[in-house]
């Protein structure tokens, strides 16, 4: 990953991970914070589409951590994710998403790193997923 995205990472972590602590704590909250990032994500797939279905998966994971259903995944790793989802959809972050065309490319770049931290950990997600469904048939 180029340096600049690993900057503008680490700057939105630092900002966002102690409100992402209390989001880990508090699943209506967390439930709200999916539902925005959604919605965002949405209107944006175009510029998502490199990492849409990671994304995806992503939303599942933090909605099946904080039901409870999923557990196999530290807490600092979900602080992690959800503070990656909280810098996407904030509105005034390192490029303000009111530029547009320019604003969601920071946010991108921060879900691609997080995606791309998290390979792993979301690969055991979709195949813990799957043999649920494959389970319920």
């Amino acid at each position: 990953m180029p340096e600049i995205e690993t900057k503008v990472y680490k700057d939105g972590y630092k900002k966002f991970s102690s409100r992402a602590k209390r989001y880990a704590d508090d699943p209506e909250k967390t439930k709200g914070l999916l539902r925005k990032a959604t919605l965002k994500a949405d209107k944006n797939q175009s510029s998502l589409s490199d990492i849409w279905e990671k994304f995806q998966l992503l939303i599942d994971l933090v909605k099946s951590w904080s039901k409870g259903d999923y557990r196999h995944i530290s807490k600092k790793s979900i602080i992690f994710i959800i503070a990656s989802i909280l810098y996407f959809v904030s509105p005034i972050d390192l490029v303000p998403d009111f530029l547009i065309g320019m604003g969601i490319l920071d946010d991108v770049a921060v879900l691609g790193f997080a995606v791309s931290q998290i390979t792993g950990e979301l690969e055991k997600f979709r195949i813990w997923k799957e043999s649920r469904t494959i389970g319920m048939k």
